[in-house]
C-alpha cells in the first residue's frame, strides 16, 4: 500500500458535525459569545465564546489537554476558524484570573442552553411528563501525577483532587448531564455539608425554575448530614439520601418484628430474593432532624465471597437512607422508594463518562485554571447528552458512552464535495453507522435555532 499526503476534500472527525449542530440549535455558542464578550481584547480575531465552545468539542471528541484543539484546527471547513494554542492558553489564564465572575458567565450560558435543549426535546426532556428529575451528588478522586495547586493526599491513599459532582439523570433509557463539577482539594471530606450545599445550589441554578418542584436530590451517606438535609428541606426539595448506621439505628433494626419486612425489588421492579426493606421512622428520635424525614432500611444476604462488615447482623447486610416522601397506601411502596434510591448508582456511570471526557486528568497548574477546565468538561458532557437526546432518541446509541460514540460516530471520516451551490459531506457506504450519523444530523438541521 502506497501512502501519499495529497488527498483533497477529506476530513476526519466528520461526526463532529453533530456537536456543531447541537451548538447551533441550543444556542450555546451564541450564549457563550454574549457571556464572554467582556473578555474579548480590542481588535481580537477570535471570539472567546467560540474558543470555549471549541475546547468543549475537543474534550467531547476525546481530547485531554488544551493543545488537542489542533484536531479541530485541521478541519476549518467543518469547525470554522480555530484559535492558535497561545491564544487559547491566554484566554484560559484570563478567565481563571476573573475567577467567580467568569464562572458565573459560563454557567449562565449553560443554563440558558439547557432550557432551550429541554424545550426542543419536548416529551423526551427530563421532567417533561411531570416525573421527578433526579440530581445525583457524589465526590470522586482525580489523580494528579505532578505537584499542582490544591493537589493533596486523598483518603484512598492517592494524591490529587476530590471534586464534588452533580449530574442530572436521564433515567435508564438515557445518559445524563453534568450540572456541576466543583473542584476541591484532595484532602476534602466526603461528607462536608458546605460542599454538598454548594454543589446542590449550582445544580439547581442549571435547572429551569418552574421545574424545581420536580427535583429529587440523591446522595450516598456522605450527604446524610443534618446541615445538608436542613438545606434541602428548607427549599422544599424532594430527597433520597444515604444515612449512616448509628447505634440507635442498629438497636432499632434488632427490635423490628419479622413480619414488617417487605420484599425488595430488583432493577426491573421484580421481587428480589434475599433482600427486604422496612421503615424505622417511628422507632427513632428524629426531633432534631427535618420534619417529615423517614428512615428506611434495606436488609440483604451478601453475595457469595463478600467480606462481612461489623454492621452486618446475623449474616445480613444493612443499609439505610432517608427521604421526605410521604407514606402511600398499600404494600410495595417502601420497595419502590428503596429502588428509586438505589438507582443513584447511575451517578457512578456519569462520573466514569466525565473522566473519559477530560476529568481524568486536570492538566493545568493553578486551581482557578483547573476549575475553568472542569467547566469545559461539564460543557462537553452536556453537548454529548443534548446531542443524544435531540438527535438519536429511540436508538440504542441514546445510551452509548463517550468511548463508543467516538469510535463509531464522531471519528467517521468523510469527503466534502461542493456542487449545485451546496456543500455536501459524503460518508463511506461501508461505514456501518453512516445511516445513524446522517439521520441524526438531519434531525438536528430541521430544528430551529434560537
Amino acid at each position: 500500500m502506497v501512502v501519499s499526503t495529497d488527498g483533497k476534500g477529506l476530513i476526519s472527525q466528520a461526526g463532529g458535525l453533530l456537536l456543531m449542530e447541537t451548538l447551533r440549535v441550543t444556542g450555546l455558542g451564541t450564549s457563550l459569545s454574549q457571556a464572554l464578550e467582556r473578555w474579548r481584547p480590542p481588535r481580537a480575531v477570535h471570539d472567546p465564546g467560540k474558543i470555549v465552545a471549541d475546547l468543549a468539542m475537543t474534550l467531547a471528541l476525546g481530547g485531554d489537554c488544551l493543545a488537542d484543539i489542533a484536531v479541530l484546527r485541521s478541519s476549518p471547513e467543518l469547525f470554522g476558524p480555530v484559535a492558535s494554542d497561545p491564544t487559547v492558553s491566554r484566554l484560559v489564564t484570563t478567565l481563571a484570573a476573573a475567577g467567580p465572575t467568569a464562572l458565573r458567565a459560563i454557567r449562565a450560558a449553560r443554563a440558558a442552553a439547557r432550557a432551550r435543549a429541554w424545550a426542543l426535546a419536548g416529551e423526551r426532556a427530563p421532567g417533561a411528563d411531570g416525573t421527578l428529575i433526579p440530581v445525583d451528588l457524589d465526590a470522586t478522586i482525580v489523580i494528579a501525577h505532578s505537584d499542582k495547586q490544591q493537589a493533596a493526599p486523598t483518603w484512598k491513599r492517592t494524591y490529587g483532587f476530590h471534586p464534588m459532582t452533580a449530574f442530572i439523570d436521564h433515567g435508564q433509557d438515557g445518559t445524563g448531564e453534568a450540572a456541576a463539577l466543583l473542584l476541591r482539594a484532595g484532602n476534602a471530606g466526603s461528607n462536608t455539608a458546605d460542599d454538598h450545599i454548594t454543589a446542590g445550589r449550582l445544580a439547581l441554578n442549571q435547572i429551569p425554575a418552574h421545574l424545581h418542584k420536580q427535583v429529587l436530590i440523591r446522595t450516598d451517606s456522605g450527604g446524610g448530614t443534618r446541615a445538608f438535609l436542613t438545606w434541602v428541606s428548607s427549599r422544599r426539595l424532594k430527597y433520597s439520601i444515604g444515612f449512616n448506621l448509628t447505634d440507635d439505628i442498629c438497636a432499632a433494626i434488632g427490635a423490628l418484628p419479622t413480619d414488617v419486612w417487605e420484599v425488595a425489588y430488583d432493577a426491573d421492579r421484580q421481587p428480589r430474593a434475599g433482600a427486604w426493606v422496612a421503615e424505622l421512622t417511628g422507632m427513632l428520635d428524629l426531633s432534631s432532624w427535618p420534619k417529615g424525614m423517614r428512615v428506611i432500611v434495606r436488609k440483604e444476604r451478601p453475595h457469595p465471597g463478600a467480606q462481612l462488615r461489623f454492621t452486618d447482623i446475623d449474616g445480613h447486610r444493612f443499609t439505610c437512607f432517608v427521604t421526605g416522601t410521604r407514606p402511600g397506601g398499600g404494600r410495595g411502596q417502601l420497595a419502590d422508594l428503596e429502588l428509586r434510591h438505589r438507582r443513584r448508582a447511575r451517578c457512578e456511570d456519569r462520573i466514569r463518562c466525565a473522566k473519559d471526557t477530560g476529568l481524568r486528568n486536570l492538566p493545568l497548574h493553578r486551581s482557578a485554571q483547573n476549575q475553568i477546565w472542569c467547566e469545559l468538561v461539564a460543557l462537553a458532557c452536556e453537548l454529548t447528552a443534548w446531542m443524544q437526546m435531540l438527535a438519536i432518541d429511540g436508538h440504542p446509541a441514546r445510551r452509548w458512552e463517550p468511548k463508543r460514540l467516538r469510535l463509531r460516530v464522531f471519528s467517521a471520516a468523510g469527503r466534502l464535495v461542493q456542487g449545485g451551490r451546496r456543500l455536501r459531506l459524503r460518508l463511506s457506504h461501508r461505514w456501518k453507522w453512516a445511516g445513524l450519523i446522517a439521520t441524526a444530523i438531519t434531525r438536528l438541521q430541521t430544528l430551529p435555532a434560537p
